[in-house]
C-alpha cells in the first residue's frame, strides 16, 4: 500500500501565499494522477484574516491556470495540526519562527521553507506587501514541483 502524504502550507494570513500553494499542489498532483496519495490543506500563523476568502491577486493568478481558491476560508495553524501532517511548510523565515512558536518544536523535523526542497531555497516575498503576485506563484509553483519530486521517493 502507497503512503498518504499530509502536507500543510503555511504563512502569515493564510489568504495569499500559502492558499496560492495549496491550490497548485492539488493542481499539480491531480494532473500526475497521485491526488489519492496526498492529504493537502493551508493555514496562516496570525488571526488576522480568519474566516476571510482568498486574496483577489491569489485568486486571480490561479484562475489564469483554470485553478480555483473557491469556499476556501482562512484558518489558523495549530498545536494539534503538528500531529496531522507529514510536513509543515512555511514561506519565509518569519513564517517558521512562528509555526514554530505555535507547535512549540519540531523534533521530527517536518517543518521547511517551501524552496527549501530546490536548488535555490530561500523565502517566498509576501504579495501582500510587494503587490508581485506572479513572482510569488512562480516561486511556489517551484516549491511544489520540488517536493512533489521529493516526496516521491516515499
Amino acid at each position: 500500500m502507497k503512503r498518504i502524504h499530509h502536507v500543510m502550507f503555511v504563512c502569515h494570513g493564510n489568504i495569499c501565499r500559502s492558499p496560492m500553494a495549496e491550490f497548485l499542489m492539488k493542481d499539480l498532483v491531480e494532473r500526475e494522477g497521485v491526488a489519492d496519495r496526498f492529504v493537502i490543506a493551508s493555514s496562516g500563523t496570525s488571526r488576522e484574516e480568519l474566516g476571510n476568502p482568498v486574496h483577489q491577486g491569489t485568486r486571480k493568478k490561479l484562475a489564469q491556470d483554470h485553478i480555483s481558491a473557491a469556499g476556501k476560508l482562512a484558518v489558523q495553524l495549530t498545536k494539534e495540526d503538528y500531529e496531522k501532517y507529514d510536513v509543515i511548510l512555511g514561506m519565509d523565515r518569519a513564517n517558521i519562527r512562528n509555526i514554530l512558536r505555535i507547535i512549540g518544536s519540531d523534533p521530527q523535523e517536518k517543518v521547511h521553507r517551501l524552496l527549501d526542497f530546490t536548488e535555490w531555497p530561500r523565502d517566498i516575498a509576501d504579495p501582500w506587501y510587494t503587490g508581485d503576485f506572479d513572482s510569488a506563484y512562480d516561486d511556489i509553483k517551484a516549491g511544489c514541483n520540488a517536493l512533489l519530486k521529493h516526496l516521491r521517493r516515499f
